[in-house]
C-alpha cells in the first residue's frame, strides 16, 4: 500500500529550553509524507466487447485557471503548464474553455449542478429542486444490455446533502443516485458471485419493491381523476419515474441468476481509505482501475466519479486542497494548487494509458469510451469561487 518515509511533526510539538516550552509555527514537516507503492495492476490484453462508454470525472474546488487554461486555441494550441501532465495524450483530448451553467448558482454546489446545470432554487416554494443528469440520459439508452445501466463512485458514500452532494448523477425526479466509496465493496458488488441464498434475499427484496410499486400506480390512477390539470401534469411527471423505476427492477430481476464477470483482485489495492491523505494516490488508482475493469467486463458502460466532494480533498502529497482554492491570489498558494490540479491529471494520464493499451477490433479501449473531466466551478484569479 504505501510505505511512510518520515512520521509527520506533530502541530503541538514544542520545544523546551530553560523551562520554557515554546509551540512550532506550521512547518511543512507536519505534513503527512507518503510514498505511494506503484500499482501491480496489469490492464488485459484485449476487449472482447465493443461498445461505447462514458465515464464522469469531476475534481472539486476548481483548479488554478492562471496555469490550466492555454494560452492560444486552435489545432496548434500551445499546452499551458499544467496540461503538460497529458501531454503524452495531446492527441485524444480537446480542452472545452468559457463553459457554464448560466441558471445554476456555483460555488460549492457545483456537483450537484455539473451533470444537471438546474436552478436548484428555481421551482416557487421548494428549497432544492434537481433534474435529470447526462449520465442518467445516456444510461437510458446504452445501460440496457448490461448488469449495472450506470455507477456511481465518490470518495464519499451516499448521497450527501442538498447543494453539498456526494453524487454526480441525479434520475428523472432529480433524486440523487448514491456513490460507493469502498473499494473492497464495489469490486465484490462487481465481480463477487452470490450465494444461493444471497440471490434468494435479493428476489425477495425485489418482489417486496414491485408490489408496492403496484399500489402505488393503482392508487396514482384513482387520485388523477380527481386533480386538476396543472396538478395532473405534475403527477405524470412522478409516474414517468415509478415506470422508470419499475423497468430497472425488471432489468436487475433479470441479471440475478447470471453469473458476475470473473475477474480476480491481484494487483488491487482495495484496501484504499478515500479520507486518508496517504493512502489518496492509491485510492484513485484503484477506482479508475475499477472503472477500467467495468468497461472491459461490459458490466456496465455510464459510470461517475467525483474525486473528491466539494469543500474537501487532498493533494497527492496530503495537501489540503480546500484550503489552497481560496487562495486570494497568493502566488505561493496558486503554486500548491497547480501541484495538486497536475497530480489529478496524471492520475487521469494513467487511466488513459490503461484503456489505450487494451487492443479492441481496430484500435484500442480508449476509441470508444468518452471521458468528461472537469469542475463544476472556477475558483477565480482571486479564488473567490
Amino acid at each position: 500500500m504505501f510505505h511512510i518515509r518520515t512520521q509527520p511533526m506533530s502541530r503541538r510539538h514544542l520545544l523546551h529550553s530553560a523551562g520554557v516550552a515554546l509551540s512550532l509555527p506550521f512547518l511543512d514537516a507536519m505534513l503527512p509524507h507518503a510514498m505511494a507503492a506503484p500499482s501491480t495492476f496489469t490492464p488485459w490484453k484485449k476487449s472482447e466487447v465493443i461498445q461505447p462508454r462514458m465515464i464522469c470525472c469531476y475534481v472539486p474546488n476548481g483548479v488554478n485557471i492562471i496555469d490550466w487554461v492555454p494560452g492560444d486555441a486552435g489545432a496548434g494550441y500551445t499546452l499551458s503548464p499544467t496540461l503538460k501532465a497529458l501531454e503524452e495524450h495531446r492527441a485524444e483530448f480537446s480542452v472545452l474553455s468559457g463553459l457554464g451553467h448560466p441558471a445554476s448558482e456555483g460555488g460549492h454546489s457545483g456537483a450537484d449542478t455539473w451533470l444537471t446545470g438546474a436552478n436548484l432554487k428555481g421551482q416557487p416554494g421548494a428549497d432544492y429542486t434537481n433534474s435529470l443528469s447526462i449520465d442518467q440520459l445516456v444510461a437510458q439508452k446504452h445501460g440496457q444490455e448490461t448488469r449495472y445501466a450506470s455507477l456511481q463512485l465518490g470518495d464519499q458514500s451516499g448521497t450527501g446533502g442538498a447543494g453539498h452532494s456526494h453524487t454526480l448523477s441525479f434520475d428523472l425526479n432529480g433524486t440523487p443516485l448514491p456513490s460507493e466509496n469502498s473499494p473492497q465493496r464495489l469490486f465484490e458488488r462487481l465481480f463477487v458471485a452470490d450465494s444461493a441464498g444471497d440471490r434468494e434475499t435479493i428476489k425477495k427484496r425485489f418482489r417486496e419493491r414491485r408490489s408496492i410499486l403496484d399500489d402505488v400506480a393503482t392508487e396514482a390512477a384513482a387520485l388523477n381523476r380527481k386533480l386538476g390539470t396543472n396538478d395532473r401534469r405534475k403527477l405524470d411527471e412522478y409516474l414517468s419515474s415509478v415506470r422508470q423505476t419499475e423497468k430497472q427492477v425488471e432489468r436487475l430481476q433479470s441479471w440475478v441468476d447470471r453469473p458476475k464477470a470473473e475477474v480476480q483482485n491481484t494487483g488491487l489495492q482495495l484496501v484504499s481509505k478515500p479520507g486518508d491523505a496517504h493512502d489518496r494516490p492509491m485510492w484513485i488508482d484503484v477506482m479508475l482501475e475499477l472503472s477500467y475493469l467495468a468497461f472491459i467486463t461490459d458490466t456496465t458502460r455510464v459510470i461517475t466519479f467525483e474525486w473528491s466532494r466539494e469543500a474537501g480533498g487532498y493533494g497527492g502529497g496530503g495537501e489540503n486542497h480546500h484550503e489552497l482554492s481560496h487562495h486570494g491570489g497568493d502566488a505561493g498558494m496558486l503554486a500548491k494548487l497547480a501541484v495538486i490540479d497536475q497530480f489529478h491529471l496524471s492520475k487521469l494520464g494513467r487511466f488513459m494509458s490503461m484503456l489505450k493499451s487494451t487492443p479492441e477490433a481496430d484500435g484500442h479501449l480508449l476509441d470508444r469510451t468518452m471521458i468528461l473531466y472537469g469542475s463544476g466551478m472556477n475558483s477565480g484569479t482571486g479564488g473567490e469561487h
